[in-house]
């Protein structure tokens, strides 16, 4: 997937201009940045969600905008922030529509379609509340559901905007590390919005930091997250250390009233500085 020359809008509002964006195969990229720097609006544009003003998307060499959408959605799939599902909709039939691109008027739900949407459901550890309609659930609950369909339509490129939002510090790890297996055990190519720094340190292959609608750095976490890049990408002043269980970097903020300790003594007793 790749961005070129990529003018945004909403309306007469210029969000982003000018981006270029190559998005690694096979690879995890996070994009970070502050609110309302354009990360959601880039990666609705990378789901045809939003249309350019100028610049072009493509996907495998094509324009996304002459890809046929039933296509285009076998190949990418996407959870945009805060979804609603229908009222009344358990979550065993919202997953179900995860498998609606594969259907055609000869090829209606088959075996494999079951064994997708078990397996989406088996993955998010929904299976016990595949039958609860969505409304009823707790927002982390909901959150997984909707992971879940995205999981079942099996796409080979996921595009997830705040996947994380609204899950208690356990289920956010069990839902990044359900994303690390689909990458690595699967091949998915998955591009995901975080606000988390230190979360998208550990997971990202490449990490996006963008300010103002541009790309202020992209690399691998350790080239991208100093803390120069840090306080100009997000206005905030830390200290960037080594992250004692991942060993990549770990972002310890500075509020108005605190100074960085002696660098040279270990961060926690075992991050050491970098």
């Amino acid at each position: 997937m790749r961005a070129e020359g990529l003018r945004l809008a909403y309306g007469d509002r210029v969000v982003v201009d000018g981006l270029d964006l190559a998005v690694p195969s096979g690879r995890i990229t996070v994009i970070v940045g502050a609110n309302a720097c354009g990360k959601s609006t880039l990666l609705r544009a990378l789901a045809r969600l939003l249309n350019p003003g100028a610049g072009t998307v493509q996907l495998d060499g094509r324009s996304i905008h002459s890809i046929p959408t039933r296509a285009l959605a076998q190949r990418l799939g996407i959870l945009p922030q805060a979804p609603v599902a229908p009222e009344g909709l358990t979550v065993i039939d919202l997953v179900g529509r995860g498998r609606s691109p594969h259907q055609t008027w000869w090829r209606q739900w088959s075996a494999a379609d079951e064994q997708a949407v078990h397996e989406a459901l088996r993955a998010t550890a929904m299976t016990e509340l595949a039958q609860r309609a969505v409304d009823e659930l707790s927002g982390g609950q909901r959150q997984r559901a909707w992971i879940a369909m995205a999981v079942a339509q099996g796409t080979p490129v996921m595009l997830l905007d705040e996947p994380t939002t609204y899950l208690d510090l356990a289920h956010q790890i069990d839902v990044l590390d359900l994303i690390t297996d689909l990458n690595r055990h699967q091949g998915r190519t998955v591009v995901m919005v975080l606000h988390d720094l230190n979360q998208a340190c550990r997971y990202a292959d490449h990490i996006v930091a963008m300010k103002a609608g541009r790309i202020v750095a992209e690399g691998a976490p350790s080239e991208v997250v100093t803390a120069r890049t840090v306080e100009e990408v997000f206005g905030l002043r830390c200290v960037v250390g080594r992250d004692p269980v991942s060993g990549t970097p770990m972002v310890v903020p500075m509020g108005r009233h605190h100074e960085p300790a002696d660098t040279d003594a270990p961060l926690s007793g075992k991050a050491n500085l970098i």
